[in-house]
């Protein structure tokens, strides 16, 4: 069996990165408006009040990130990464899916944090940034799968 290609090594992969990184922007917009609809406007406290609004701001960045690297996706390709394109893909739609799932709007702001940084990581196109970017964001991942609740 062939090694799978390395990640983030041609205008595709980092297209396709820039596609995650969108969904990502898209669920985490979906969440934070649920999480208004859910308390309306007037019932939500000032601690939720300044998470929401933080959360929409990294909304905003994550998509003009993105967007950057749709822009300049032919001149950020990284040969020398050493992590497979579908093991990004995968970090990031989990990530997409627990920004979903996340009961509480407060823990969103970890996985979002450790997406911006890989958004930024991947528009710097230095490999050492991508990878520790990689690893805080399954760091964050890890821990928000060992705070959830297991279903019985």
């Amino acid at each position: 069996m062939p090694a799978e290609p390395s990640g983030l090594a041609t205008v595709e992969q980092i297209e396709a990165l820039a596609d995650q990184l969108s969904a990502c922007a898209d669920q985490l917009h979906e969440r934070v408006m649920a999480e208004v609809r859910a308390h309306g406007a007037a019932d939500i406290d000032e601690q939720r009040k300044a998470a929401v609004r933080a959360l929409l701001d990294d909304e905003i960045v994550l998509r003009q990130r993105a967007n950057s690297l749709y822009a300049d996706a032919a001149t950020l390709v990284v040969k020398s990464l050493g992590q497979s394109q579908l093991q990004i893909v995968r970090l990031t739609a989990d990530a997409a899916e627990k920004i979903r799932k996340i009961a509480v709007i407060g823990d969103v702001t970890g996985i979002v944090g450790g997406l911006l940084l890989l958004a930024g990581a991947a528009a710097s196109g230095q490999p050492a940034a991508i990878v520790l970017a990689i690893e805080k964001l399954r760091r964050q991942t890890k821990l928000l799968e060992a705070h959830s609740p297991k279903k019985a």
